[in-house]
């Protein structure tokens, strides 16, 4: 039996079996583990290829040294020598519901949910339950509570960009930017990433690593040429990267405050991962850095926290502080007493 470094027969296949779709061979594997036996014309219907694509795939999968034989004749069919009955997926019972966990959210597509089926079919009998049960345990809903958006979708070039990034090849890309000016530029796609509900390619260009909303793209076309990808190149820690340097662009403000100790779940719920915590005070307060855009809007997220938090710098903070509790007053003070506030709210004697 073929085997890679790796030690599993399927991993060797990409390499050994040249123009013949690494996945499809490894659901062959999956229907023989299955069934025990199968015909070309089952693994015709049951993976949508003709019956001359099935046959040659099971020929290429005993020549690439999978112990596998025909029989011809009535009842005939192929079989894995001696009834081998070992999961070849590779997957454990704990690894099947974790892979179906996860392609659950997703699988209102149809490519996958199509996928998912397959897979179900060609379990192990014991897996089979526990990951169909998997794939419906899970849902994901990317809206906010109170958001008015409509109906979440998947961007129109997402499905094309995967492919891209999966495939290696280069693409050609209409881009419309945030101020509604349309370029385009070919572009290296070396991953996707999902950030909440949106949707965001990374990939290299003549300017160096971009990163694009996929929802703005407005034309994608694969030019067939192989993507230059750099090397140790990680999309994950890539893409931390990129989301510091965002995070800083957006909050490029920092201001140095006190908080009691029964309020930093408060500050915490409103600020989020925008607070950094110090050490505590003589009385007992903690020191606490946050950011923010501007310092209005970081007096406007602060100033219903005065009960318990002290911003101590920088002074434009602390005026706008002050003009907001003057603001507050001047609005909310009631009537002093002896005085009657008209409709216009200038005070007159009784």
């Amino acid at each position: 039996m073929v085997r890679a470094e790796t030690g599993h027969p399927l991993t060797a296949l990409p390499r050994i079996v040249a123009g013949v779709r690494a996945d499809r061979l490894m659901a062959v594997l999956f229907l023989l583990q299955q069934r025990g036996q199968v015909t070309a014309t089952e693994v015709a219907r049951e993976l949508e290829v003709s019956e001359r694509t099935a046959r040659r795939d099971l020929d290429a999968l005993a020549v690439a040294g999978v112990p596998l034989y025909s029989q011809p004749g009535r009842g005939g069919g192929w079989r894995l020598i001696g009834g081998a009955r070992t999961d070849l997926s590779g997957l454990t019972a704990g690894e099947a519901r974790a892979l179906f966990l996860v392609a659950g959210p997703a699988s209102a597509t149809p490519a996958v949910k199509a996928a998912l089926r397959k897979l179900v079919r060609a379990l192990p009998e014991p897996f089979r339950g526990p990951a169909e049960a998997a794939a419906s345990s899970l849902v994901t809903d990317p809206d906010k509570w109170g958001s008015s958006r409509p109906a979440y979708e998947l961007p129109r070039f997402l499905g094309l960009l995967q492919d891209a990034v999966i495939q290696g090849v280069q693409v050609r890309l209409g881009y419309v930017d945030s101020a509604g000016v349309t370029t385009e530029r070919t572009v290296h796609p070396l991953g996707v990433v999902a950030k909440g509900p949106s949707w965001y390619l990374v990939g290299h260009t003549e300017a160096g690593r971009r990163t694009f909303r996929i929802d703005r793209v407005s034309s994608a076309e694969p030019t067939g040429d192989p993507v230059h990808r750099p090397d140790g190149f990680d999309l994950a820690r890539s893409w931390r990267e990129i989301a510091a340097e965002i995070d800083r662009r957006r909050t490029p403000l920092e201001i140095q405050a006190l908080c009691t100790p029964d309020g930093m779940s408060r500050l915490r719920m409103i600020i989020g991962d925008r607070l950094l915590t110090g050490a505590a005070t003589a009385d007992g307060r903690i020191e606490v850095t946050i950011r923010g855009y501007s310092e209005y809007a970081l007096a406007g997220e602060l100033a219903g926290l005065v009960e318990w938090v002290e911003v101590t710098g920088p002074p434009g903070v602390r005026e706008q502080l002050a003009a907001i509790g003057h603001a507050l007053v001047a609005r909310y003070q009631p009537p002093l007493s002896g005085q009657i506030r008209g409709a216009t709210g200038v005070s007159r004697g009784t």
